[in-house]
Protein backbone atom coordinates (compact mmCIF):
# COMPACT_ATOMS: atom_id res chain seq x y z
CA UNK A 1 0.00 0.00 0.00
CA UNK A 2 1.37 3.45 -0.89
CA UNK A 3 2.60 5.39 2.11
CA UNK A 4 1.57 8.95 2.96
CA UNK A 5 2.81 11.32 0.33
CA UNK A 6 5.78 13.57 0.67
CA UNK A 7 5.27 17.32 0.33
CA UNK A 8 6.74 17.29 -3.17
CA UNK A 9 4.44 14.55 -4.45
CA UNK A 10 1.39 16.25 -2.96
CA UNK A 11 2.38 19.43 -4.75
CA UNK A 12 2.76 17.47 -7.99
CA UNK A 13 -0.88 16.36 -7.88
CA UNK A 14 -2.00 19.89 -7.02
CA UNK A 15 0.16 21.45 -9.75
CA UNK A 16 -1.24 19.02 -12.31
CA UNK A 17 -4.86 19.67 -11.27
CA UNK A 18 -4.34 23.44 -11.25
CA UNK A 19 -2.38 23.31 -14.50
CA UNK A 20 -5.13 21.37 -16.25
CA UNK A 21 -7.68 24.02 -15.28
CA UNK A 22 -5.47 26.87 -16.53
CA UNK A 23 -4.70 25.02 -19.76
CA UNK A 24 -8.36 24.40 -20.57
CA UNK A 25 -9.37 27.90 -19.46
CA UNK A 26 -7.03 29.30 -22.10
CA UNK A 27 -8.24 26.92 -24.80
CA UNK A 28 -11.93 27.71 -24.29
CA UNK A 29 -11.28 31.47 -23.96
CA UNK A 30 -9.15 31.89 -27.08
CA UNK A 31 -10.79 30.27 -30.13
CA UNK A 32 -9.56 31.37 -33.53
CA UNK A 33 -13.11 32.50 -34.30
CA UNK A 34 -15.67 32.90 -31.50
CA UNK A 35 -18.50 32.05 -33.90
CA UNK A 36 -16.93 28.71 -34.82
CA UNK A 37 -16.60 26.69 -31.61
CA UNK A 38 -17.49 23.04 -31.00
CA UNK A 39 -20.52 22.67 -28.70
CA UNK A 40 -18.63 21.02 -25.78
CA UNK A 41 -16.23 24.01 -25.73
CA UNK A 42 -19.09 26.46 -25.23
CA UNK A 43 -20.65 27.40 -21.92
CA UNK A 44 -24.27 26.43 -21.40
CA UNK A 45 -26.47 29.20 -22.78
CA UNK A 46 -28.34 29.48 -19.47
CA UNK A 47 -29.55 26.46 -17.47
CA UNK A 48 -27.62 23.24 -17.99
CA UNK A 49 -24.01 22.16 -18.01
CA UNK A 50 -21.16 21.53 -20.44
CA UNK A 51 -17.66 20.28 -19.68
CA UNK A 52 -16.44 23.84 -20.25
CA UNK A 53 -18.54 25.01 -17.29
CA UNK A 54 -16.37 22.87 -15.01
CA UNK A 55 -13.13 24.73 -15.69
CA UNK A 56 -13.67 27.94 -13.72
CA UNK A 57 -15.06 26.38 -10.51
CA UNK A 58 -12.23 23.83 -10.68
CA UNK A 59 -9.72 26.67 -10.54
CA UNK A 60 -11.45 28.01 -7.42
CA UNK A 61 -11.27 24.49 -5.97
CA UNK A 62 -7.52 24.44 -6.71
CA UNK A 63 -7.14 27.85 -5.04
CA UNK A 64 -8.70 26.42 -1.89
CA UNK A 65 -6.48 23.37 -2.10
CA UNK A 66 -3.44 25.66 -2.12
CA UNK A 67 -4.70 27.42 1.01
CA UNK A 68 -4.51 24.10 2.87
CA UNK A 69 -0.72 24.30 2.56
CA UNK A 70 -0.38 27.81 4.01
CA UNK A 71 -2.82 27.43 6.92
CA UNK A 72 -0.05 26.04 9.13
CA UNK A 73 2.16 29.05 8.38
CA UNK A 74 -0.69 31.37 9.35
CA UNK A 75 -0.94 29.70 12.76
CA UNK A 76 2.69 30.59 13.51
CA UNK A 77 2.13 34.27 12.72
CA UNK A 78 0.32 37.05 14.51
CA UNK A 79 -3.09 38.11 13.23
CA UNK A 80 -1.99 41.38 11.59
CA UNK A 81 0.50 39.94 9.04
CA UNK A 82 -1.94 37.15 8.11
CA UNK A 83 -4.77 39.59 7.44
CA UNK A 84 -2.36 41.84 5.56
CA UNK A 85 -1.32 38.97 3.28
CA UNK A 86 -4.91 37.90 2.58
CA UNK A 87 -6.23 41.41 1.93
CA UNK A 88 -3.21 42.47 -0.11
CA UNK A 89 -3.40 39.43 -2.37
CA UNK A 90 -7.15 39.83 -2.85
CA UNK A 91 -6.82 43.51 -3.76
CA UNK A 92 -3.96 42.89 -6.22
CA UNK A 93 -5.81 40.08 -8.01
CA UNK A 94 -8.98 42.20 -8.17
CA UNK A 95 -7.06 45.17 -9.58
CA UNK A 96 -5.31 42.99 -12.17
CA UNK A 97 -8.70 41.70 -13.33
CA UNK A 98 -10.05 45.23 -13.61
CA UNK A 99 -7.03 46.45 -15.57
CA UNK A 100 -7.36 43.48 -17.93
CA UNK A 101 -10.84 44.66 -18.91
CA UNK A 102 -9.43 48.12 -19.56
CA UNK A 103 -6.54 46.76 -21.68
CA UNK A 104 -5.50 47.72 -24.37
CA UNK A 105 -6.79 51.06 -23.02
CA UNK A 106 -7.84 52.29 -26.45
CA UNK A 107 -10.62 51.49 -28.88
CA UNK A 108 -10.92 52.01 -32.61
CA UNK A 109 -13.47 54.61 -33.65
CA UNK A 110 -11.85 55.47 -36.93
CA UNK A 111 -8.77 56.33 -34.87
CA UNK A 112 -7.51 54.96 -31.58
CA UNK A 113 -9.01 56.81 -28.61
CA UNK A 114 -8.51 56.41 -24.88
CA UNK A 115 -11.17 54.26 -23.17
CA UNK A 116 -13.02 56.17 -20.47
CA UNK A 117 -13.18 54.60 -17.01
CA UNK A 118 -16.93 55.09 -17.03
CA UNK A 119 -17.30 52.35 -19.65
CA UNK A 120 -14.92 49.75 -18.23
CA UNK A 121 -16.32 46.43 -16.98
CA UNK A 122 -15.82 46.24 -13.20
CA UNK A 123 -16.12 42.52 -12.46
CA UNK A 124 -14.76 39.40 -14.14
CA UNK A 125 -13.01 36.08 -13.63
CA UNK A 126 -10.05 37.37 -11.61
CA UNK A 127 -12.25 39.68 -9.56
CA UNK A 128 -14.44 36.77 -8.47
CA UNK A 129 -11.35 34.71 -7.66
CA UNK A 130 -10.05 37.59 -5.54
CA UNK A 131 -13.29 38.04 -3.61
CA UNK A 132 -13.97 34.33 -3.12
CA UNK A 133 -10.37 33.71 -2.08
CA UNK A 134 -10.33 36.60 0.40
CA UNK A 135 -13.60 35.72 2.12
CA UNK A 136 -12.83 31.99 2.17
CA UNK A 137 -9.41 32.67 3.71
CA UNK A 138 -10.97 34.75 6.49
CA UNK A 139 -13.40 31.91 7.22
CA UNK A 140 -10.55 29.39 7.23
CA UNK A 141 -8.37 31.54 9.49
CA UNK A 142 -10.99 32.30 12.12
CA UNK A 143 -13.09 29.12 12.25
CA UNK A 144 -12.59 25.38 12.56
CA UNK A 145 -13.50 22.93 9.81
CA UNK A 146 -16.88 21.95 11.23
CA UNK A 147 -17.95 25.60 11.52
CA UNK A 148 -16.69 26.32 8.00
CA UNK A 149 -18.81 23.49 6.60
CA UNK A 150 -21.88 24.78 8.46
CA UNK A 151 -21.23 28.30 7.16
CA UNK A 152 -20.84 26.98 3.60
CA UNK A 153 -24.19 25.16 3.79
CA UNK A 154 -25.77 28.36 5.14
CA UNK A 155 -24.28 30.39 2.27
CA UNK A 156 -25.70 28.01 -0.35
CA UNK A 157 -29.16 27.79 1.23
CA UNK A 158 -29.26 31.54 1.91
CA UNK A 159 -28.31 32.30 -1.68
CA UNK A 160 -31.07 29.93 -2.86
CA UNK A 161 -33.63 31.88 -0.80
CA UNK A 162 -32.23 35.12 -2.19
CA UNK A 163 -32.59 33.92 -5.79
CA UNK A 164 -36.16 32.74 -5.31
CA UNK A 165 -37.37 35.66 -3.18
CA UNK A 166 -35.61 38.42 -5.13
CA UNK A 167 -36.86 37.67 -8.64
CA UNK A 168 -37.11 34.84 -11.11
CA UNK A 169 -34.35 32.71 -12.62
CA UNK A 170 -34.46 34.21 -16.12
CA UNK A 171 -31.71 36.29 -17.71
CA UNK A 172 -33.77 39.46 -17.41
CA UNK A 173 -35.45 38.95 -14.06
CA UNK A 174 -32.89 37.45 -11.68
CA UNK A 175 -31.82 39.31 -8.53
CA UNK A 176 -28.13 38.98 -9.43
CA UNK A 177 -28.69 41.24 -12.44
CA UNK A 178 -30.95 43.66 -10.56
CA UNK A 179 -28.39 44.06 -7.78
CA UNK A 180 -25.55 44.70 -10.23
CA UNK A 181 -27.64 47.27 -12.11
CA UNK A 182 -28.17 49.17 -8.87
CA UNK A 183 -24.53 48.94 -7.74
CA UNK A 184 -22.70 49.38 -11.07
CA UNK A 185 -25.12 50.36 -13.83
CA UNK A 186 -25.36 48.95 -17.36
CA UNK A 187 -22.26 50.78 -18.59
CA UNK A 188 -20.05 48.58 -16.39
CA UNK A 189 -21.70 45.30 -17.38
CA UNK A 190 -21.30 43.16 -20.52
CA UNK A 191 -24.32 42.68 -22.78
CA UNK A 192 -25.55 39.12 -23.39
CA UNK A 193 -28.39 38.40 -25.80
CA UNK A 194 -29.24 42.09 -25.77
CA UNK A 195 -29.42 42.22 -21.96
CA UNK A 196 -26.89 43.81 -19.59
CA UNK A 197 -25.79 40.96 -17.33
CA UNK A 198 -22.60 40.27 -15.38
CA UNK A 199 -21.95 36.52 -15.08
CA UNK A 200 -19.36 37.24 -12.37
CA UNK A 201 -21.69 39.53 -10.45
CA UNK A 202 -21.43 40.56 -6.81
CA UNK A 203 -24.12 38.26 -5.40
CA UNK A 204 -22.97 35.27 -7.45
CA UNK A 205 -19.67 35.41 -5.58
CA UNK A 206 -21.43 34.22 -2.40
CA UNK A 207 -21.78 30.57 -3.52
CA UNK A 208 -18.39 30.68 -5.30
CA UNK A 209 -16.79 31.02 -1.86
CA UNK A 210 -17.92 27.45 -1.17
CA UNK A 211 -15.90 26.13 -4.13
CA UNK A 212 -12.76 27.58 -2.52
CA UNK A 213 -13.71 26.21 0.90
CA UNK A 214 -14.33 22.75 -0.58
CA UNK A 215 -10.88 22.76 -2.15
CA UNK A 216 -9.36 23.67 1.21
CA UNK A 217 -11.21 20.87 3.02
CA UNK A 218 -10.17 18.36 0.35
CA UNK A 219 -6.56 19.53 0.69
CA UNK A 220 -6.60 19.20 4.48
CA UNK A 221 -8.10 15.73 4.17
CA UNK A 222 -5.47 14.57 1.65
CA UNK A 223 -2.65 15.97 3.79
CA UNK A 224 -3.98 14.21 6.89
CA UNK A 225 -4.73 10.82 5.32
CA UNK A 226 -1.87 10.73 2.81
CA UNK A 227 -1.97 8.86 -0.47
CA UNK A 228 -3.81 5.77 0.68
CA UNK A 229 -6.69 3.74 -0.68
CA UNK A 230 -8.81 5.17 2.11
CA UNK A 231 -8.12 8.65 0.74
CA UNK A 232 -9.18 7.60 -2.75
CA UNK A 233 -12.29 5.85 -1.51
CA UNK A 234 -13.47 8.77 0.63
CA UNK A 235 -12.74 11.30 -2.12
CA UNK A 236 -14.80 9.21 -4.53
CA UNK A 237 -17.64 8.82 -2.02
CA UNK A 238 -17.65 12.58 -1.31
CA UNK A 239 -17.47 13.37 -5.01
CA UNK A 240 -20.28 11.04 -6.00
CA UNK A 241 -22.44 12.23 -3.09
CA UNK A 242 -22.06 15.90 -3.98
CA UNK A 243 -22.60 15.15 -7.67
CA UNK A 244 -25.84 13.34 -6.74
CA UNK A 245 -26.96 16.20 -4.50
CA UNK A 246 -26.34 18.60 -7.38
CA UNK A 247 -28.44 16.45 -9.72
CA UNK A 248 -31.39 16.24 -7.29
CA UNK A 249 -31.15 19.92 -6.39
CA UNK A 250 -31.31 20.69 -10.11
CA UNK A 251 -34.98 19.59 -9.99
CA UNK A 252 -35.73 22.59 -7.75
CA UNK A 253 -32.88 25.00 -8.51
CA UNK A 254 -31.43 24.59 -12.02
CA UNK A 255 -27.72 24.03 -12.50
CA UNK A 256 -26.70 27.42 -13.85
CA UNK A 257 -23.12 28.66 -14.07
CA UNK A 258 -24.03 32.27 -14.83
CA UNK A 259 -26.09 32.49 -11.64
CA UNK A 260 -23.65 30.11 -9.87
CA UNK A 261 -26.55 28.28 -8.22
CA UNK A 262 -26.07 25.95 -5.25
CA UNK A 263 -26.83 22.94 -7.45
CA UNK A 264 -24.02 24.06 -9.75
CA UNK A 265 -21.65 24.35 -6.77
CA UNK A 266 -22.38 20.84 -5.48
CA UNK A 267 -22.26 19.39 -8.99
CA UNK A 268 -18.85 20.89 -9.79
CA UNK A 269 -17.29 20.14 -6.39
CA UNK A 270 -18.38 16.54 -6.84
CA UNK A 271 -16.62 16.38 -10.19
CA UNK A 272 -13.49 18.01 -8.75
CA UNK A 273 -13.23 15.47 -5.93
CA UNK A 274 -13.49 12.64 -8.45
CA UNK A 275 -10.91 14.23 -10.75
CA UNK A 276 -8.51 14.76 -7.84
CA UNK A 277 -8.90 11.10 -6.89
CA UNK A 278 -8.09 10.02 -10.45
CA UNK A 279 -5.02 12.28 -10.62
CA UNK A 280 -3.68 11.03 -7.29
CA UNK A 281 -4.27 7.42 -8.34
CA UNK A 282 -2.44 7.84 -11.66
CA UNK A 283 0.49 9.81 -10.24
CA UNK A 284 0.96 8.29 -6.81
CA UNK A 285 -0.41 4.76 -7.08
CA UNK A 286 0.44 3.92 -10.69
CA UNK A 287 3.53 6.16 -10.74
CA UNK A 288 2.66 7.39 -14.24
CA UNK A 289 4.42 10.75 -14.37
CA UNK A 290 5.66 11.10 -17.93
CA UNK A 291 2.62 13.22 -18.87
CA UNK A 292 2.53 15.47 -15.83
CA UNK A 293 5.21 18.04 -16.60
CA UNK A 294 3.20 19.72 -19.35
CA UNK A 295 0.45 20.60 -16.86
CA UNK A 296 2.89 21.29 -14.02
CA UNK A 297 4.29 24.19 -16.07
CA UNK A 298 0.84 25.81 -16.10
CA UNK A 299 0.26 24.94 -12.46
CA UNK A 300 3.47 26.52 -11.15
CA UNK A 301 2.74 29.97 -12.58
CA UNK A 302 -1.05 29.84 -12.97
CA UNK A 303 -1.92 33.47 -12.35
CA UNK A 304 0.89 34.85 -14.51
CA UNK A 305 0.14 32.52 -17.43
CA UNK A 306 -3.59 33.21 -17.23
CA UNK A 307 -3.03 36.98 -17.24
CA UNK A 308 -0.58 36.62 -20.13
CA UNK A 309 -3.23 34.70 -22.08
CA UNK A 310 -5.89 37.31 -21.31
CA UNK A 311 -3.61 40.14 -22.44
CA UNK A 312 -2.89 38.28 -25.65
CA UNK A 313 -6.58 37.61 -26.26
CA UNK A 314 -7.56 41.24 -25.63
CA UNK A 315 -4.79 42.38 -27.97
CA UNK A 316 -5.90 39.96 -30.71
CA UNK A 317 -9.49 41.19 -30.55
CA UNK A 318 -8.92 44.92 -30.00
CA UNK A 319 -5.89 45.76 -32.11
CA UNK A 320 -6.64 46.07 -35.81
CA UNK A 321 -4.69 45.50 -39.02
CA UNK A 322 -4.49 48.05 -41.80
CA UNK A 323 -7.43 46.30 -43.49
CA UNK A 324 -9.67 47.05 -40.52
CA UNK A 325 -9.82 43.49 -39.18
CA UNK A 326 -8.91 42.56 -35.61
CA UNK A 327 -5.69 40.55 -35.50
CA UNK A 328 -7.56 37.41 -34.41
CA UNK A 329 -9.84 37.49 -37.46
CA UNK A 330 -6.92 38.28 -39.79
CA UNK A 331 -4.96 35.25 -38.50
CA UNK A 332 -8.02 33.01 -38.82
CA UNK A 333 -8.75 34.10 -42.40
CA UNK A 334 -5.09 33.75 -43.38
CA UNK A 335 -4.44 30.30 -41.90
CA UNK A 336 -7.66 28.27 -41.71
CA UNK A 337 -9.00 26.54 -44.86
CA UNK A 338 -12.71 26.99 -45.49
CA UNK A 339 -13.17 23.21 -45.35
CA UNK A 340 -12.27 22.96 -41.61
CA UNK A 341 -13.55 26.13 -39.92
CA UNK A 342 -14.36 24.59 -36.52
CA UNK A 343 -11.24 22.44 -36.35
CA UNK A 344 -9.14 25.39 -37.49
CA UNK A 345 -10.60 27.59 -34.77
CA UNK A 346 -9.75 24.94 -32.18
CA UNK A 347 -6.21 24.43 -33.53
CA UNK A 348 -5.55 28.17 -33.28
CA UNK A 349 -6.69 28.08 -29.64
CA UNK A 350 -4.34 25.16 -28.96
CA UNK A 351 -1.48 26.96 -30.74
CA UNK A 352 -2.04 30.05 -28.60
CA UNK A 353 -2.12 27.87 -25.47
CA UNK A 354 1.19 26.28 -26.46
CA UNK A 355 2.73 29.73 -26.84
CA UNK A 356 1.66 30.53 -23.29
CA UNK A 357 3.10 27.18 -22.17
CA UNK A 358 6.47 28.03 -23.73
CA UNK A 359 6.62 31.20 -21.63
CA UNK A 360 5.76 29.16 -18.54
CA UNK A 361 8.38 26.57 -19.51
CA UNK A 362 11.08 29.26 -19.78
CA UNK A 363 10.12 30.58 -16.33
CA UNK A 364 10.10 27.12 -14.80
CA UNK A 365 13.54 26.25 -16.17
CA UNK A 366 14.85 29.42 -14.53
CA UNK A 367 12.91 28.61 -11.35
CA UNK A 368 11.00 31.87 -11.63
CA UNK A 369 7.57 31.63 -9.97
CA UNK A 370 5.51 34.79 -10.04
CA UNK A 371 3.49 35.19 -6.84
CA UNK A 372 1.15 37.92 -5.72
Amino acid sequence: MPSPASASSRFTSLDVFRGMTVCFMIIVNTPGNEDLVYAPLKHAAWNGFTVTDLVYPSFLFAVGNSVSFVKEKWMSLKQSPVLYKIIKRSLIIFLLGYLLHWFPYVNDNGAYTFINFSNVRVLGVLQRIALAYGIACLMIYYFNTRTIIAMSVALLLGYWVLLVAGGDLTLEGNIVRHFDLIIMGEEHMPVRQGVAFEAQGWLGTIPAIVNVVAGYIAGIFIRKKGNTYETLALLCIAGFSLYTIGCFWDLFLPINKKLWTGSFVCYTIGFDCLIMAVIIYIIEFRNRRSWTYFFEVFGRNPLFIYILAEIGEHARNNIYTSSGKPISRWIFDATVPESIPYLGSLLLAIAFTLLCWLVGYALDKRRIYVKV
